[in-house]
């Protein structure tokens, strides 16, 4: 087997794992779809409990209405801490007006902050609903249309001050509320209902997060952006294109959370992790399409007349940070809520890579500093396997002139000239596979490297030194203005930045301290895979570019090192 082919196959397997691995092998289960009639019900026995599930909003077909003027125009309560700005009404209590005041959209001061929720009637109403539900439609229950009272007078919700409400339904019901909130992203429900009738009452606490309109999503399958959910400790994913198609999905798990994920952020429902519930992921469209994942119990709350029944849910709606979701997890017992973070299959180098580059900014006070001061760490981790690999690319480069030799002699005769070669190898006890081995290890590493730039909220808008203001996103230049000399913009598909460039250069230094390809048309296309990758890595995170480049420098020195002591020359 030539050697040249071994290395081809090691590059293409490469790149077809980097590409396709995770989209095929991603954590995902085959949890069947449950039907809520299957469900122990006991409240049967009390009242003529039939199938009830949180209510899916009206859509707005008519004109859109500006944000602003929706927020000034309704009594609401004003939500302010050091992560989060925003309200919400007194009518309904949705929580429908949030933005992060931690993150713009741009690297710029002066750019817009990012907004989460928003009102129904806006552009892209996207908000949250908890409460109470029941089978009984004479025993009225609050909705979005309650105007609930406050039992204090404080007009903001802050991390040290929460809002206590109140409603009475006129029936002998009383709904209490008490809304807390942290100083991140998570708040805390507390709902208490007081039975004041002469009947004993059932009801099931709900939440609900509502998403109108398809959002603008990246598109790429390294990347899941809808809905999603951990049941049973088992993370599942849903596409919006299966959820248009199939209209339902109904899991039911004992406790677990539920929500949507874009890249970046997550909105997230955390039931009591102690119930069972059925979660509901539905799609209808009306004009606009309408996404809506909710949850209701299993079993309802008894409530016996004179009693208090309780329910608590958390919402967390905010910045997917990994310390700050894994805090969560374990404060709060929310099962793996880390996995809001699209890891990959990868997970289990993904994870240690991402606290490893956290650790190293720590030190050194720049992300970039820390890409590449973890690729010497990894570069020393695997050094025994790039010595045995550059080795024996060293002895392949010394058999070059006969290898050479043979190829002229044999130029009409294939077969002779790869039984020759095979003979040479044997003499010289060289193995041309011995240098693939290490690729393919080092491929993990370098996918979940990719996963930590590409998906970490951390890395967003991280900046590096000179012209790389955020090394989560491409490098911003293109050879074709020169690198921004030149007085016009370039479209997208033509950027081609200084980064994959240097990183093109040191992958072509490389191979040429490699033996060159004894086919001449595999030597044609080896000659080509610097341009092929620069062109392809121009719109790689910035930060792995620096990350392959660097790394790439490093086995040039290792690799020149190891030839000058085998007295071959480059």
């Amino acid at each position: 087997m030539n050697d040249q082919k071994n290395m081809l196959l090691a590059i293409v397997l490469s790149m077809a794992i980097l590409f396709i691995w995770d989209f095929f092998f991603a954590p995902k289960t085959n949890l069947e779809n449950t039907n809520i009639e299957n469900a122990d019900i006991t409240s049967k026995e009390i009242i003529n409990e039939e199938v009830i599930k949180p209510t899916l909003p009206a859509q707005n077909l008519q004109k859109i209405i500006d944000r602003k003027d929706i927020i000034e125009n309704e009594e609401r309560i004003k939500i302010k801490t050091e992560s989060l700005s925003g309200s919400f009404s007194l009518r309904g209590l949705r929580l429908d007006d949030l933005t992060l005041v931690k993150y713009r959209k741009t690297t710029l001061e002066s750019s817009d902050e990012i907004i989460l929720l928003s009102p129904r009637s806006t552009k892209k109403p996207y908000f949250a609903e908890i409460g109470w539900l029941s089978s009984d439609s004479s025993v009225l229950t609050p909705n979005s249309k309650t105007i609930w009272s406050q039992e204090n007078n404080s007009q903001i919700l802050t991390e040290e001050n929460d809002i206590k409400l109140f409603w009475d339904n006129g029936q002998g019901l009383i709904f209490k509320r008490k809304i807390s909130l942290d100083k991140n992203y998570m708040f805390k429900i507390d709902d208490e209902v007081i039975n004041n009738t002469n009947n004993t009452v059932a009801l099931y606490p709900y939440g609900s997060i509502t998403r109108i309109s398809t959002p603008d999503i990246l598109g790429f399958f390294i990347l899941h952006e809808g809905p999603l959910g951990v049941f049973d400790d088992t993370l599942r994913e849903f596409d919006y294109s299966d959820l248009r198609e199939k209209q339902l999905e109904q899991v039911i798990s004992r406790g677990g959370w539920s929500g949507f994920t874009d890249k970046y952020w997550l909105t997230a429902l955390v039931a009591d992790q102690d119930k069972e519930i059925e979660t509901s992921l539905r799609h209808v469209f009306n004009g606009n399409d309408l996404y809506q994942v909710d949850f209701r119990t299993i079993n309802p709350n008894i409530i016996s007349p004179g009693d208090t029944s309780k329910a608590n849910t958390f919402f967390f709606a905010g910045a997917k940070e990994v310390k700050l979701l894994d805090g969560y997890s374990e404060n709060y017992g929310i099962s793996r809520f880390d996995l809001a973070i699209d890891f990959g299959w990868f997970y289990f180098l993904t994870k240690p890579l991402f606290y490893s580059l956290i650790w190293l900014k720590d030190q050194l006070g720049n992300f970039g500093l820390s890409i590449l001061a973890l690729t010497v760490f990894l570069r020393l981790l695997l050094y025994p396997l790039a010595d045995k690999q550059f080795k024996a690319m060293t002895k392949l480069k010394k058999l070059q002139p006969e290898m050479k030799a043979l190829q002229e002699r044999y130029s009409d005769d294939r077969t002779k000239l790869n039984q020759e070669l095979m003979s040479l190898y044997k003499k010289e006890k060289a193995n041309p596979a011995a240098g693939c081995l290490p690729i393919l290890v080092q491929i993990p590493i370098f996918f979940a490297l990719y996963k930590v730039l590409f998906v970490t909220i951390e890395m967003r808008h991280a900046p590096f030194y000179g012209w790389i203001n955020d090394m989560s996103a491409k490098d911003p230049t293109s050879i074709f203005n020169i690198f921004g000399l030149l007085p016009y913009e370039v479209p997208s598909f033509l950027i081609l930045g200084a980064w994959p460039i240097i990183m093109g250069i040191t992958m072509w230094l490389q191979m040429k301290l490699n033996p060159a390809p004894t086919d001449p048309l595999q030597a044609k296309i080896m000659s080509f895979l610097p341009i092929i990758f620069t062109v392809m890595l121009a719109s790689f995170p910035a930060g792995l570019v620096i990350y392959w480049a660097w790394s790439n420098a490093l086995g040039i020195l290792q690799q020149w090192a190891i030839m000058r002591k085998a007295g071959v020359k480059a």
